[in-house]
């Protein structure tokens, strides 16, 4: 019996140690895989940040395109009928204020002229005549030698032959008249943009032969909202920006239509280009308007905004932990999209730190550490 107990006493022993040292192989192995897990684990990346601004003055551009066109524009045609004898410009020419610019064939109407002048000078002839007629009936009336009742009838063909005389010169200067309107003068200096007909053709009353636009005045027309166009005072010098030129054109308020159309809701306001710009009638130019954002909020650029669910967006913040940070995402209002920032509003406290770019890199609860800091989003 005593050897019995003698050999399980030994067993339990070689059963103990057994157990001491399977613990201590599996405390060494895990020490082991908890230094390689240590080991293993990712250092922070690091990110471009910007810290949360909260603008109370935040303003944005509104821009509202405009037209340039010139001062005057007219399409000149002849006011009667007949052939084209001559034009003398073409598309491009400069012309001044009076410049005959093109003629119908008037030798029809310069026979009309002769034969009206020819009446006139019949019909004054016998005007004179009726005259004299006059003057001697007069002085036989006084004598006693004729009547009134003749006197009268003589009276009255003077009358009558001045009245022919009037009307032969009236029908002259009638076809002066059509003379001086089968030419086309400049009434204004400008350029010739158009030109319609050739000599030779037949001109019709008022079809327009050549346009010619006055180029030394130019103005731009822009629809603006009512209290937009209200803030502008005469002489208001305000820039436009050219698409094809980076520098803007200059110019100055005239005046406002006051009437809001009824489809666009706007008035039209009329500014005059300051000269000597590089600028042509027919381009279209930019105004921009700034007006205050009625929220509050900061701008951040658009690569920082990461789509969610059901048309959210959100922006990650970086939580302080440990030696490093963490990124949490933040759903934010957009109240304004630009071209290359939004201005957000949302549970962001002034002065946090968020991430600027970079979000196909990054997953939610990432460690990161800040690289680059950019004051705002310009």
């Amino acid at each position: 019996m005593s050897l019995y107990k003698r050999r399980m006493g030994a067993g339990s022993a070689v059963g103990l140690a057994a157990i001491l040292v399977a613990l201590m192989v599996f405390g060494v192995t895990a020490l082991r895989a908890e230094a390689n897990f240590t080991a293993a684990a990712p250092a922070p990346m690091s990110v471009s940040v910007l810290r949360a601004d909260y603008d109370p003055d935040a303003r944005i551009a509104e821009f509202f395109p405009g037209l340039i066109t010139a001062r005057r524009e007219s399409a000149l045609g002849f006011e009667r009928a007949g052939r084209i004898d001559r034009i003398n410009v073409d598309v491009g020419d400069r012309v001044q204020a009076g410049d005959l610019l093109a003629r119908l064939d008037v030798r029809a109407v310069e026979a009309q002229i002769a034969a009206a002048d020819a009446q006139t000078a019949e019909a004054a002839a016998q005007t004179a005549l009726a005259s004299e007629t006059e003057s001697r009936q007069s002085q036989l009336l006084e004598r006693g030698h004729i009547s009134q009742q003749r006197f009268d009838e003589v009276r009255t063909s003077t009358r009558a032959a001045l009245a022919r005389q009037n009307a032969a010169a009236a029908a002259a200067d009638a076809l002066r008249v059509q003379l001086d309107l089968s030419v086309i003068t400049a009434p204004f200096d400008g350029v010739v943009t158009a030109r319609r007909a050739d000599e030779g053709a037949i001109a019709s009353p008022g079809q327009p032969l050549l346009e010619l636009v006055e180029l030394d005045s130019l103005e731009v027309r822009v629809g603006l909202p009512q209290s937009v166009a209200a803030g502008y005072a005469r002489d208001d010098i305000v820039a436009f920006q050219v698409d094809s030129q980076i520098a803007p054109v200059a110019a100055r308020f005239r005046a406002s239509s006051s009437v809001v159309d009824r489809q666009t809701r706007t008035v039209t306001a009329v500014f005059d280009l300051e000269a000597g710009q590089a600028v042509a009638a027919g381009q279209i130019v930019r105004l921009a308007v700034e007006t205050p954002i009625i929220a509050e909020g900061f701008w951040v650029p658009t690569a920082a905004l990461a789509e969610g669910r059901r048309g959210l967006w959100s922006i990650y913040v970086l939580t302080p932990e440990d030696d490093a940070y963490t990124l949490q995402p933040r759903v934010v209002e957009t109240v304004r999209i630009e071209a290359e920032r939004v201005f957000v509003r949302g549970a962001v406290d002034d002065g946090e730190l968020l991430l600027a770019s970079g979000l196909q890199r990054i997953t939610p609860g990432q460690r990161v550490l800040p690289a680059v800091q950019e004051s705002r989003a310009q």
